[in-house]
């Protein structure tokens, strides 16, 4: 698989990672031993970044990811902090970094972690000086080796890109959002920062997989946070309605190239945006894992197929999303 530096971490890792969320059986239940076979599958297919969080099942993802990467070396392993309490500014302060920090070493079983990221933290967060000195703090402590930002907005981002130690950021990318592609990802590659694609296949749509009578379980979130009831909407479907969305696939459907499912080719588009460090899609099964990392084996796409993804957004999902992210 092809390796690209992610940011300041001055890490190589493979362009296709492993988004971790679903583990925490946060998408419907996932087994340890589906999770272990997942893992398995991705790291034999060439992905060396896994991506997680405090709060996947609380706790649960770490935990699992913790006792697979052991005596795996060559694994980069990001998690993120800040959602364990209300989501104001005042949260995000050194005693309560030092807890949740304090909590992921145990859950991953490491001294040193390899890349923290704030968890989407309120907004002013990212103009307080305090909380970027307490990161900075961390690192010299050796408790974090790096740190990052996942972010909502593109604003957000920006004003992270600025922090001399911010190392990457962690943005929503894919072919229903296209918003960071025209200041975000250049002024990352400027700055030396690394971008982390997330929700690469907007929660599961661009798979190709789904139609108008499809559902999904009560304890999954593409049925609980349609409208934004728990978390930030663009996080369920990128924050695209269901519908348009399907119209939107079934548009895209005739540029995927012979060879490559819809998926793969969604991923591959993701890959082929200049300042792309790494995308983590999430997998629930092996062949999912396998299937997700053989996007970044494929080949370019055309100019021409760039221009036509473009062209679908420009019609049904620009006008949806873009003034918000």
């Amino acid at each position: 698989m092809e390796q690209r530096t992610l940011g300041r971490t001055g890490r190589q890792v493979g362009t296709v990672g492993l988004g971790a969320w679903q583990l925490g059986a946060d998408w419907g239940q996932v087994t340890e031993d589906e999770a272990f076979a997942t893992l398995g599958a991705a790291v034999d297919a060439g992905v060396t970044f896994i991506d997680t969080a405090d709060v996947y099942g609380d706790g649960r993802s770490e935990q699992i990811v913790g006792r697979f990467a052991k005596g795996r070396p060559e694994l980069t392993v990001a998690t993120k902090m800040g959602r364990r309490l209300e989501q104001i500014p005042a949260n995000y302060v050194m005693s309560n970094f030092r807890a949740w920090n304090e909590r992921s070493r145990q859950n991953l079983g490491v001294d040193t972690l390899d890349l923290v990221q704030l968890h989407c933290p309120p907004t002013p967060v990212y103009s307080t000086d305090a909380v970027f000195d307490a990161l900075d703090t961390l690192v010299a402590e050796q408790k974090i080796a790096a740190y990052g930002v996942s972010v909502e907005t593109c604003e957000e981002a920006l004003t992270a890109i600025a922090r001399p130690g911010v190392a990457s950021v962690q943005i929503i990318l894919n072919a229903f959002r296209l918003k960071p592609l025209e200041r975000v990802l250049p002024a990352a590659r400027a700055a030396g920062v690394g971008i982390i694609a997330r929700v690469p296949l907007a929660s599961g749509l661009l798979s190709g997989r789904y139609d108008e009578h499809t559902t999904f379980g009560a304890d999954d979130h593409r049925t609980y946070n349609r409208q934004g009831e728990a978390f930030d909407v663009g996080e369920t479907f990128s924050g695209v309605d269901f519908r348009t969305g399907l119209e939107a696939v079934r548009r895209l459907a005739p540029l995927v190239p012979e060879g490559l499912t819809m998926a793969q080719f969604a991923l591959r588009w993701i890959l082929d945006q200049p300042g792309v460090s790494v995308v983590i899609p999430g997998a629930r099964n092996a062949s999912q894992a396998t299937a997700n990392a053989a996007a970044a084996s494929s080949p370019p796409l055309p100019p021409a197929t760039l221009e036509a993804v473009e062209a679908v957004y420009d019609d049904l999902i620009r006008p949806q999303v873009h003034d918000r992210w």
